[in-house]
């Protein structure tokens, strides 16, 4: 995504932002409508001296440079304010680049959003799994952050915690600076008690389990982690609840909060969650990575892992689409990535960057993005959808649709538009993913602190007789 003028800490959303567009309700999922959004962006150091052509044909590649041009004549592309014609222009330090986009939202399930506690200092919520947190690579109005403010008129909600996308429960907001700051001072002192629950493949040991093995990362786009001795150190405690004969249900106890540690740590041990959409796939072998065998390089997992999804038309599961996979680079900035790892805190406007959506970790365990996973097809058919003479002159008749007046990334009363002509995503049809497959059986069950202590129901499929 973008990197914005000035990224401020809690620079908070507002009635503009909630405008751009409209949900719908369309079998168990909520949907978003298709809107016309502004990413923006200064010019970096590297790009100094650089044409705009080059710097899209380097490092935005998920667009091919038909797409640009044709941006271009329908005026979408601005520097300094102005229109910009010719993608020969040269790069100066401080030049500040506008990017208007036709964006498109992966759906969510159509769950409420069930508010536990709201008193002066906080709100605490039940989120539904599916739904991420802040605004997050292709994700803005699908968020907690926003269907609480558009909803429930619940805003200026300050971050105390996050929960990965995939996972469910207890969720807390500070509704000022100074409850966020004493709460994040807990955090930091280690008063803060979190208890999961969680059902997992196969019969887990009656005796209580601790994993103490260290998970690094290997993929900030895709979202994968790995036990690996180079990663960092982690420690979370297991206790069995129930068995059926099949599967387990699990009480989890993180002592430290890393990317998925939980998913990893069950994962390591031979039992991973019954339906984790990364974790529990035959990528990772005969085994699913039990033991930390799984025989690939980290490229090859990432490849299996990406065309298992695909062939099952899932890729929208894992959060991203074919689009961020044939991008150039894992950390892009004119919204071509979904890289959800940046920081804390997304900048409103641009969803420059986007919070690492933690199952435990009250910050994010956030580092530089390094991997890569690329689809050498995808622009070559983009080229051949915009390169064809009708779709250029259908652009030609809509050159209204490249206006951008509003600073918020509006299109006048045109804030949300069904099809665009200028928009690969809108020539696709996609498999919309069933309410089944936007639940993972993992779930925040209660966080406890030094004066408080919020807990939610336990989810019905963590029931002793819930049958599969």
């Amino acid at each position: 995504m973008l990197t914005p003028p000035t990224v401020l800490p809690n620079k908070l959303f507002g009635p503009a932002h909630f405008a751009e567009t409209s949900y719908y309700f369309e079998g168990g999922l909520r949907k978003v409508r298709p809107y016309y959004f502004d990413f923006r962006t200064y010019c970096k150091g590297r790009w100094v001296g650089r044409s705009l052509l080059h710097v899209f044909s380097t490092e935005f590649r998920a667009q091919p440079l038909a797409y640009y041009r044709a941006a271009a004549r329908a005026g979408r592309l601005r520097l300094n304010e102005e229109p910009v014609r010719d993608l020969d222009i040269v790069l100066k330090n401080n030049d500040f680049l506008r990017n208007t986009v036709h964006r498109h939202e992966p759906p969510v399930t159509a769950q409420p959003i069930q508010i536990l506690v709201e008193d002066d200092e906080v709100v605490v919520v039940d989120k539904p799994s599916s739904l991420p947190v802040h605004p997050c690579g292709r994700f803005r109005h699908n968020t907690v952050i926003f269907i609480l403010g558009k909803e429930h008129d619940l805003k200026e909600l300050h971050t105390i915690h996050r929960l990965d996308r995939m996972t469910s429960g207890v969720l807390m907001f500070a509704k000022t600076a100074e409850v966020s700051k004493r709460i994040d001072e807990q955090v930091r002192e280690r008063q803060l008690e979190k208890e999961y629950v969680c059902r997992v493949v196969g019969e887990f040991p009656e005796h209580e389990v601790v994993c103490e093995e260290p998970i690094l990362v290997v993929s900030y786009k895709v979202g994968v982690c790995r036990v690996d001795p180079k990663g960092k150190f982690c420690k979370t405690i297991f206790q069995r609840l129930s068995y059926n004969g099949k599967t387990s249900v699990v009480k989890c106890l993180p002592r430290t909060g890393r990317t998925h540690q939980i998913r990893v740590h069950l994962q390591y041990l031979g039992h991973p969650i019954v339906n984790d959409p990364i974790y529990n796939m035959e990528a990772w072998g005969p085994h699913r990575g039990k033991g930390g065998k799984i025989d690939k390089t980290d490229e090859e997992l990432l490849k299996a892992l990406v065309e298992e999804h695909r062939s099952k038309q899932s890729l929208d599961v894992l959060g991203i689409s074919e689009e961020d996979l044939s991008s150039g680079a894992e950390n892009t900035d004119c919204g071509d990535s979904s890289d959800c790892t940046k920081s804390a805190q997304a900048d409103p406007v641009s969803e420059s960057s986007c919070p690492a959506e933690d199952t435990e970790d009250p910050k994010g365990d956030t580092e530089d993005p390094k991997g890569d996973t690329k689809d050498p097809e995808g622009n070559d058919v983009a080229a051949r959808l915009l390169n064809s003479d009708s779709n250029l002159e259908t652009l030609e008749k809509h050159k209204e649709l490249g206006s951008c007046e509003n600073q918020e990334g509006q299109m006048g009363e045109k804030g949300s538009e069904e099809k665009d002509p200028l928009c690969m995503e809108c020539k696709i049809t996609r498999r919309d993913p069933s309410p089944k497959e936007l639940v993972m059986f993992l779930h925040a069950l209660r966080y406890k602190g030094a004066q408080f202590e919020y807990c939610s129901k336990m989810p019905e499929w963590a029931m002793e007789d819930w049958e599969e």
